[in-house]
């Protein structure tokens, strides 16, 4: 496949939508990935407007819009149970009752983070790792009734993906095994949350859905079907997965009854990153059992799945449902650490009725701003129509939001500079975790360090 030879330039598009400089633009068939949703309805050319300085000199938004700080770290928990945890990352949005929202946050720490996770008898897996979640319960004004851990003694909580019946499922994204950075315990499995009652799920790996670097997870709401991206960004690169549990759509603790776990063959494409033209379709996609989901011996991207391979890609992250489809991110691809070509990032659909794999978008064709800053990251389906992505890249970070058309606006930047080891240049933390309350009234988002965690209201619904 060949790239596209789209008349508008990276700095023509970037300077009709009001987000140049930002360092992010795409091509591609837009509209495929909202047909059918709820995120159908189209704000045009511009978005919500320019970006306006926050005098208080933590988020820039549109006019019209506003923020409230749910939460920092190391602030107390609302619990008692210790500081908020470091790292803010993947998040969703639950419905509770009497107007209530419950919010799941991931925390992506590490041996070396500087608030863990706080260890809470019944809720902890593994005492010597520092990761986990932590779930606000917020009431019908926004504000915030509770905060307390929801799972801890986790490794690398980075994203993962809200199920039908209503729990979160997180996702470590490392395949440490006990004894590594001291943990006493195997990493890199999914866990199930319970947002209102975490307890009801406890701390209880679901090993079937596979060991490895998870990132995030979508939900055929129809079948049960478990959908799982594998962040790897050195080689053997990583994979994406269907697990086809034993008990679908069977509520709470239900994957914990086993399944299998599936690896995608795209034949013909050994790579991802070589197809380079927006609506590039493959059909005849094949699901290819994995010898050993656990990997006891050896890592699942590295296994002998037979003479015809399997397909892997660099750096996959974002995963949604959305319509009939699963949709999932590559953040980038680049041949100089073993990719067999360059992008910038990618949007992939899969649609299981047809078997049949769709790239829907290539962000940043153009090269004359180096990576990793044009990243994309964390997606979600935007309430008031189109998409937020949040970037993942150097400088300042923003949240962008896509018009159905193939526009891209600036909805969020991040004024939160953090040292960089002593630099003399600050870094802007990262977002993560966009997600949209149940009605669509608020944009629920993370800022990873120093971890925050916002609520945006304003004219989500334009007339």
């Amino acid at each position: 496949m060949t790239e596209t030879g789209r008349a508008t330039t990276r700095r023509q598009l970037l300077a009709r939508t009001g987000a140049l400089g930002a360092g992010i633009v795409f091509t591609g068939a837009l509209s495929e990935l909202f047909a059918g949703t709820a995120a159908a309805q189209d704000l045009g050319h511009t978005g919500y407007g320019p970006l306006v300085p926050d005098p208080d000199g933590l988020l820039d938004l549109p006019e019209g819009f506003r923020y409230r700080v749910l939460s920092r770290e190391g602030d107390p928990l609302r619990s008692g149970e210790g500081p908020v945890p470091s790292h803010h990352d993947g998040m969703s949005a639950f419905a509770g009752g009497h107007g209530r929202v419950h919010l799941v946050r991931n925390h992506e720490n590490r041996a070396d983070a500087r608030f863990p996770v706080p260890p809470v008898d019944g809720l902890t897996y593994d005492p010597a790792a520092k990761g986990g979640c932590t779930a606000l319960t917020l009431d019908s004004r926004g504000r915030v009734l509770s905060e307390r851990v929801a799972i801890a003694g986790t490794a690398v909580n980075c994203a993962g993906g809200p199920t039908p019946w209503g729990t979160w499922l997180t996702c470590e994204e490392t395949e440490d095994r006990a004894g590594t950075a001291g943990y006493a315990e195997d990493h890199g499995f999914v866990f199930e949350v319970d947002p209102a009652d975490p307890r009801r799920t406890g701390a209880v790996p679901l090993t079937a859905l596979g060991r490895f670097p998870h990132e995030a997870v979508a939900v055929d709401p129809q079948r049960g079907v478990v959908y799982e991206t594998e962040d790897a960004f050195q080689r053997p690169f990583g994979l994406f997965y269907r697990f086809l549990p034993d008990k679908p759509l069977g509520g709470p603790g239900s994957l914990r009854a086993g399944g299998r776990l599936q690896a995608m063959r795209v034949p013909g494409v050994p790579d991802l990153s070589c197809v380079q033209e927006p609506g590039a379709r493959f059909d005849g996609v094949e699901w290819a059992d994995v010898p050993d989901p656990r990997a006891a011996r050896t890592p699942v991207r590295l296994q002998d799945f037979g003479p015809r391979g399997i397909t892997h890609a660099q750096k996959l992250e974002g995963c949604y449902w959305g319509g009939r489809s699963v949709y999932f991110v590559s953040s980038f691809a680049r041949s100089a650490e073993g990719s067999q070509a360059d992008h910038h990032g990618q949007v992939w659909r899969y649609d299981p009725d047809r078997r049949r794999l769709t790239l829907v978008v290539v962000f940043g064709p153009d090269t004359d701003v180096r990576l990793p800053g044009e990243a994309p990251d964390n997606i979600c389906l935007a309430a008031g129509g189109g998409l937020m992505v949040c970037e993942d890249g150097a400088g300042a970070q923003h949240v962008f939001g896509v018009t159905r058309h193939g526009e891209v606006y600036a909805m969020a930047r991040n004024r939160q500079a953090i040292a960089a080891g002593g630099a003399a240049d600050p870094e802007w933390g990262e977002f993560a975790g966009v997600t949209f309350s149940p009605d669509g009234r608020t944009m629920y988002l993370n800022c990873y360090a120093p971890g925050t965690t916002f609520a945006v209201t304003g004219p989500w619904r334009r007339r």
